[in-house]
């Protein structure tokens, strides 16, 4: 038997529960892993409502992404095929990358999904250029500290979005050029400010509603806006096509699920992210650590957007 968090019943964090559970069998392409340490994710919360963007079945193991290590002893990240708030679980051998020395569990952590949509969304979906002005929105969670040391790495002014003083600093300790209050009325306005007068050139947007309204009006011609997540909850306004045209602005959506799998996109992006963490040249950022036990207040706390960088739970308490 191992300790797992389930749900049998869809709905907020109150509906996780540690229990006993089977140890799950390993199928013909599976690995079974000991676990070292779990990551949280925001989708992870989207789960647990069946609001994620793949639907989900009950009763639920939520979680997608653990360190740990396999039968042979090898240290691992990896995406769960059998759900990862437990002492053990299954994953496929193609979801699985080896943790070099010189990268913690939790520097793994922070890489495997929120690390490597920050490279995504800065290159592959943002095309970032070097002397480009980038908004990074929720700057001080766990895909805007990464962002925010990419971008700089890669050549961007920075303008960090964070909702406290204490969020903002920490955006600024780690190379943001500008930090500004998402709470403000005229947020568009701000962001322009921030940037010198001028529109920006892309925005990572992850909050939704009028945050989004805004950012998209806040875009300069060539401009682009990826959008990779929902934290409010509440829908933008519908985008009419013709005002990107009149506007000569882009408007994309990126989903980490299309890279799993893939050597170019996933694994040799992980790959780079790890030599930059041996280098020094990127920090990780690891705000709250919770016990397995503990996950219904991780993920009220995330939800409640009070936290910073990665929330951990440790499987052994």
């Amino acid at each position: 038997m191992m300790k797992a968090i389930q749900i049998t019943e869809f709905g907020g964090p109150e509906k996780m529960a540690l229990v006993d559970l089977d140890i799950p069998t390993p199928g013909g392409d599976e690995v079974l892993l000991d676990v070292l340490s779990i990551g949280i994710n925001y989708a992870d919360t989207h789960q647990v409502e069946n609001s994620y963007l793949v639907p989900q079945n009950l009763p639920l193991i939520p979680g997608i992404e653990v360190v740990g290590r396999t039968p042979d002893g090898t240290r691992v990240v990896a995406l769960v095929s059998s759900g990862g708030y437990a002492q053990k679980v299954t994953a496929n051998k193609a979801g699985m990358i080896k943790v070099p020395e010189g990268v913690s569990d939790e520097d793994a952590l922070c890489m495997l999904i929120q690390g490597s949509t920050a490279w995504h969304i800065l290159k592959t979906m943002g095309h970032l250029k070097p002397g480009e002005s980038v908004v990074v929105h929720a700057a001080a969670g766990g895909v805007g500290v990464m962002s925010i040391q990419l971008a700089k790495l890669w050549g961007a002014k920075v303008i960090a979005v964070a909702s406290t003083l204490e969020k903002r600093e920490l955006a600024l300790s780690l190379g943001a050029d500008v930090a500004i209050d998402s709470n403000v009325a005229d947020l568009k306005g701000a962001i322009i400010e921030a940037n010198g007068g001028k529109k920006v050139d892309l925005v990572l947007e992850m909050v939704g509603g009028t945050t989004f309204d805004q950012s998209l009006a806040a875009l300069a011609p060539f401009g682009r806006l990826v959008t990779f997540g929902m934290a409010s909850r509440v829908s933008p306004t519908p985008v009419v096509p013709v005002t990107l045209k009149t506007g000569t602005k882009t408007l994309s959506g990126f989903w980490l699920g299309h890279c799993f799998g893939s050597k170019e996109l996933f694994h040799d992006v992980i790959d780079e992210l790890f030599t930059l963490i041996k280098a020094g040249s990127l920090k990780t950022v690891v705000g709250s650590r919770y016990g397995l036990s503990q996950a219904t207040e991780a993920h009220q706390h995330m939800r409640s957007r009070g936290s910073t960088g990665k929330i951990t739970l440790d499987p052994s308490r």
